[in-house]
């Protein structure tokens, strides 16, 4: 039996996938964001649909969902979900986008990594479309603010 608190390495030290067969279902959520840096003249050209690939947003969205949904075939050690929900929103800040990624599922593990992984994608979305005009962007803050469910309950970030 591994005693150590990371549960990702065997009673040998190796890495395993969690075992979860006994674990009891539960709603699951979990919301993440990331922020991307940029000059002004590149936050206004994705303002103003004027980039020259398209709708940057639009496709951050998409890229977003998919990152969720592929989770587990770029994170090793995480468990294929059946996610019920994958929601993303943009905020506009001063030079920045702020990406704010919720995940849902209803089973026996939590969305972290997949609300996580969602902002990630969409922010390194945000960057490729616009990457012609500002390759001094800079993305950051990737954190998860909350989940709920599951054994160890809820955390929300700074509480």
């Amino acid at each position: 039996m591994n005693k150590s608190p990371l549960t990702h390495f065997n009673a040998a030290g190796r890495g395993h996938m969690v075992e979860v067969t006994d674990k009891k279902d539960s709603h699951r959520r979990a919301t993440a964001e990331a922020w991307v840096h940029m000059r002004k003249e590149t936050l206004a050209l994705i303002k103003e649909g004027k980039a020259t690939k398209g709708d940057v947003l639009g496709v951050a969205q998409i890229a977003g969902i998919m990152g969720a949904k592929k989770t587990s075939d770029l994170i090793p050690m995480c468990h294929p979900l059946a996610l019920t929900g994958v929601d993303m929103n943009f905020e506009f800040g001063e030079n920045c986008i702020r990406v704010e990624g919720t995940v849902t599922t209803f089973g026996k593990t939590g969305v972290e990594m997949e609300a996580l992984s969602a902002v990630s994608i969409a922010a390194l979305t945000i960057y490729d479309m616009c990457k012609a005009v500002d390759k001094g962007m800079a993305i950051d803050g990737i954190a998860l603010l909350s989940k709920t469910g599951g054994k160890s309950g809820e955390y929300k970030r700074g509480e």
